[in-house]
């Protein structure tokens, strides 16, 4: 049971040891923003899918779905809502088609959402657009008072709004979605709010910030290490939204009884759901959740963790004193930052390439190179990178 940051800060990381297949110890993995280690009980979730469907072959999904459940609860959990509000996908992209969908945009012709939305919401957004749907796009920083000021352009001709509560692009944290919520409530506007940034990484609850209209997406890929095919949508309780793009695992209870005109729809936690999907993606996150609760993973010790290392790695790196032409950073206070570090550079492809040649893993969003930290990297582990990553920025500079 891991009690406090402090515990893992050590050398070597005592939580490293749950995550040898994927070698933590050995690499200064920094994607831990886009693609956490997976534990090592993942592992035996992959081979127990595979032992169930060899024995039981199309039976299996008795047990799927024991799963699928599992994954719900645990989803439910980080959210602060209960299990029958939310429904599973493979990927947000499909999540977010069936709610769109379901929107009355002929009657409401209209989208509000940021200029800094993940790709899987922007791209969809941006074709919409050419099929005449207007698209209202509000600046996402200062990330502090976007919300406020996506609530001053809703009106009763918008259909929904769409936002991240982290922004993929700097790691900085949406503020005013209380008062775009209730802007959203006064006007009849769907809200979506994307906390895939956010979700086991800063502690989220849609009971105490106030968000219990909204709709929330997002998933398992990043810091909750669940692997790929774990996504979510919850829905408020009052929802009564019927998506056109639907599969049939939204009837599924219902599929043997007499339809007598008309399409229905099961219970929330099914309204958008989909169809036949790798059950394989259930049984490894099951076992990931399980392992968080064991070993005391809770969102606070999380946020803990992350504070200290992402404020470690912005300590190193300003102590650098780089130049400024080659690598900036955005000054903001640690609190604002969610589970990574944005740096800034027009040579971001080539510092990101060359520290990948020497053993440092990171991302870049086209300027950003993006600093992610992990609980299973220690502090030793994230200095060495640093100094890498000093080394590679003078010899560019």
């Amino acid at each position: 049971m891991i009690r406090s940051a402090a515990e893992l800060a050590q050398t070597p990381n005592p939580l490293a040891a749950h995550y040898t297949r994927f070698r933590v110890s050995e690499r200064l993995l920094l994607t831990g923003h886009s693609h956490q280690a997976w534990p090592d009980c993942a592992e035996r979730g992959q081979q127990r899918a595979f032992e169930d469907a060899a024995e039981l072959v199309d039976a299996k999904w008795e047990r799927a779905a024991e799963r699928a459940d599992r994954v719900r609860a645990g989803f439910a959990r980080l959210l602060d809502t209960s299990p029958d509000l939310v429904s599973l996908g493979s990927n947000t992209h499909e999540l977010v088609v069936r709610w769109l969908s379901a929107l009355p945009l002929r009657a409401r012709p209209c989208v509000v959402t940021s200029d800094a939305e993940f790709h899987s919401a922007r791209r969809q957004l941006q074709r919409l657009e050419e099929e005449g749907v207007r698209v209202v796009r509000v600046a996402a920083h200062p990330a502090a008072t976007v919300g406020e000021r996506m609530a001053e352009v809703v009106d009763d001709c918008v259909a929904a709004v769409i936002v991240s509560t982290v922004f993929f692009d700097s790691g900085q944290r949406a503020g005013g979605l209380r008062e775009l919520a209730r802007s959203c409530e006064r006007h009849g506007t769907a809200l979506l709010l994307d906390v895939y940034h956010q979700l086991s990484v800063v502690p989220f609850s849609l009971q105490a910030e106030g968000l219990e209209s909204a709709f929330v997406t997002g998933g398992g890929y990043k810091y909750c290490q669940l692997g790929e095919g774990n996504c979510f949508l919850a829905s408020p309780r009052a929802c009564e939204l019927r998506p056109v793009i639907t599969g049939w695992f939204a009837e599924f209870e219902a599929l043997e009884a007499e339809r007598a005109g008309g399409v229905t729809y099961g219970p929330l936690n099914v309204r958008f759901a989909g169809a036949t999907y790798d059950p394989a993606s259930h049984y490894r996150a099951a076992e990931v959740f399980d392992f968080f609760a064991r070993i005391g993973l809770t969102p606070e010790l999380l946020r803990e963790v992350s504070q200290h290392q992402v404020g470690l790695l912005r300590d190193a790196i300003d102590a650098l004193g780089l130049p400024a032409s080659v690598l900036t950073r955005a000054d903001v206070p640690l609190p604002q930052l969610a589970g990574f570090l944005a740096l800034t550079s027009p040579r971001a492809g080539d510092i990101q390439r060359e520290l990948g040649r020497r053993g440092v893993l990171t991302d870049v969003r086209g300027q950003v190179l993006r600093l992610g930290p992990a609980p299973y990297l220690s502090d030793a582990q994230l200095r060495e990178s640093v100094a890498i990553l000093g080394e590679i920025v003078r010899s560019l500079g």
